[in-house]
């Protein structure tokens, strides 16, 4: 019988006049990968929070089993700012050490894409101080992921990761023995990780069995069964059902007749997107002509990012864009942006950028335009017009927009200094819908937006008759919004993945291993019995010690002699040559490690 770890009983917590949460009970048991669901305030970091004891409850009470091992990952990290990464994360292990411990190559690859660390400007000796928050972030995941714990919990971790980075976290927690309550918006990653659901709504927490698949299709069938409940989430729901079970097969784990009964809930559902009928009106509003790229390069600064990139983006195109960090994603939108701007007046470093004369460009950035702060949601939705023509025959009004993207009519006359960063985000998407663009470029839309709000975006998405390139690290959202996926893989090309998501991950797990050094990949068994090996690993590890303190000697020296700048030189030349010789021990330590 699995041993209980955690335990909330009748706990409520009122913010003002709110009830966030009232009388809720619920168990954590070993083993569980509880992933936690629900509208933006809600309630669900607060439960996660009173859950790890890191808040009290107003009533009730929350026990944890004697001697349970709690690791929390938070919004907020207490990294020392002053402290280099190597401290924060690999503490006081040799680089033999840990470089021969497969677990933690494998956490430090898998979060930091090397383990030279990649985009970090010294490596692990990068300080930490001037990093961004989703580069902490990070670290402050890696940090929990190498320690041995009961239970893990984790509020949005997979904000600030990749495609690829979330996949890896996904496999990992899997693989980890230890139980996990986990907030995320990332419907993919719940999927593939979570067994149980914690649906927070109004106050209460409904439990569901199974992924969030298997919770979509609960749902459903529960809003079904209850009269009581909103006519258009009930819609929402079943809308959704039919698009896990046709455009995404095999995602739900549940029994045949589970199945079945699934596939008899939306049966009349019709498809998310009629494609024919989109394109053909999407080449009325846009002709043939959108945006032709011929030969070009694109630069971000002295870098190169693309190299004679020719592209064509169509009329009615629906492509999600993927790619490493740095390969160029942003700044290629950026290119076609000022393109387009400028009527092709400003083209990139070299090559051209056509642009269609019928063009109507929206482009959501990552960074939230800055609106005064004593207007108005709705206010500032209606300074872009009043009404919006969604294509198909179907208009809105600003104020029915509003309120599909969750802004209740008490929230429409809220001043825009008083929304939090998701309300922000979802009213920079309003005004962009608002000003009826028939080309959208999405950057990261997916940020800060709760599961709800996401579904909402797509059901509008669906009918939206143009041309667009979403850049997402949302694997679900990706594959529900657009028709092709292309890729920048940092070769300085784009390609398309007939594949999408599992070809690009499929292509940057080979380029990895092609990338790791031989000693990494492939170690070449030792000659002679395990004495002479463990003999060779204790001469290289006396030789790495002694380089150990040449290098904490040639650290003092430098520091004594910071006014003579040819000793300093001279210094830091010693230090790199102490490195390198280090370096080359160590590995050839790892390599009789990994076979000894």
């Amino acid at each position: 019988m699995a041993v209980n770890l955690a335990t909330i009983e009748s706990v409520s917590k009122v913010y003002g006049t709110r009830a966030l949460l009232d009388g809720v009970t619920l168990g954590v048991s070993e083993g569980d990968r509880i992933g936690v669901v629900g509208r933006n305030g809600d309630g669900k970091t607060t439960l996660i929070r009173m859950l790890a004891k890191l808040e009290e409850p107003d009533s009730g009470r929350i026990t944890h089993s004697g001697g349970l091992q709690l690791a929390v990952l938070t919004q907020h990290d207490s990294l020392d700012p002053k402290a280099t990464i190597r401290q924060e994360v690999i503490g006081g292990r040799a680089d033999h050490e840990w470089l021969g411990d497969s677990r933690i190559r494998d956490i430090i690859q898998g979060l930091f894409g090397g383990l030279d660390l990649p985009g970090f400007p010294q490596g692990l000796d990068t300080v930490i101080g001037p990093l961004s928050g989703g580069e902490r972030r990070r670290i402050a995941l890696a940090q929990l992921l190498l320690g041995e714990h009961d239970l893990v919990v984790l509020d949005e971790p997979t904000n600030h990761l990749d495609v690829e980075g979330i996949a890896w976290l996904a496999k990992h927690l899997q693989n980890r023995r230890s139980g996990l309550v986990c907030v995320t918006h990332d419907r993919w990653f719940l999927d593939q990780v979570c067994t149980r659901m914690w649906d927070v709504q109004r106050g209460e927490v409904r439990e569901y069995e199974g992924g969030y698949s298997d919770y979509v299709f609960a749902r459903a069938e529960r809003t079904r069964a209850e009269a009581t409940e909103e006519q258009k989430r009930q819609n929402l729901a079943r809308k959704e059902l039919a698009w896990l079970r046709r455009g995404a097969p095999a995602r739900t784990a549940k029994p045949r007749y589970r199945i079945e009964a699934a596939n008899a809930l939306i049966a009349d559902v019709p498809e998310p997107r009629d494609k024919s009928e989109l394109m053909k009106f999407a080449n009325a509003r846009l002709g043939r002509t959108v945006f032709e790229l011929e030969d070009v390069t694109v630069k971000a600064g002295p870098k190169l990012l693309l190299e004679n990139l020719t592209w064509n983006l169509g009329p009615g195109d629906r492509i999600g864009l993927l790619g490493v960090n740095g390969a160029g994603k942003t700044s290629l939108l950026r290119a076609m942006q000022a393109a387009h701007a400028t009527q092709g007046d400003v083209q990139p470093a070299s090559g051209v950028i056509k642009v269609g004369k019928t063009v109507r460009l929206a482009y959501l950035s990552q960074e939230i335009a800055e609106l005064d702060p004593a207007t108005r949601v709705l206010q500032a939705v209606e300074q872009i017009r009043g009404r919006v023509d969604l294509g198909k025959g179907r208009e809105m009004s600003a104020g029915q927009l509003c309120e599909q993207f969750g802004f209740t009519k008490d929230k429409q006359w809220t001043p825009v200094g008083d929304l939090s960063g998701g309300e922000r985000r979802r009213l920079q998407l309003l005004r962009l819908l608002m000003d009826e663009p028939n080309v959208l470029f999405l950057d990261e839309p997916t940020n800060d937006l709760d599961i709800e709000t996401l579904n909402q975006l797509e059901d509008l998405l669906d009918g939206w008759p143009g041309s667009m390139v979403v850049i997402s690290h949302d694997r679900f959202f990706i594959e529900r919004t657009t028709d092709t996926v292309h890729a920048l893989l940092g070769d300085k090309r784009l390609r398309m993945l007939p594949k999408g998501v599992d070809e690009y991950l499929e292509r940057r797990a080979k380029m990895v291993e092609q990338a790791v050094p031989a000693s990494l990949a492939a170690p070449a068994r030792p000659v002679g019995d395990s004495r002479a090996v463990k003999k060779e690993m204790q001469k290289l590890e006396r030789q790495i010690v002694k380089l150990d303190a040449q290098e904490v000697k040639l650290h003092a020296q430098l520091a004594e002699h910071a006014a003579d700048f040819a000793k300093i030189s001279e210094l830091d030349a010693q230090l790199r040559k102490v490195r390198e010789d280090k370096e080359e021990l160590e590995l050839a330590w790892m390599e009789l490690a990994e076979q000894e």
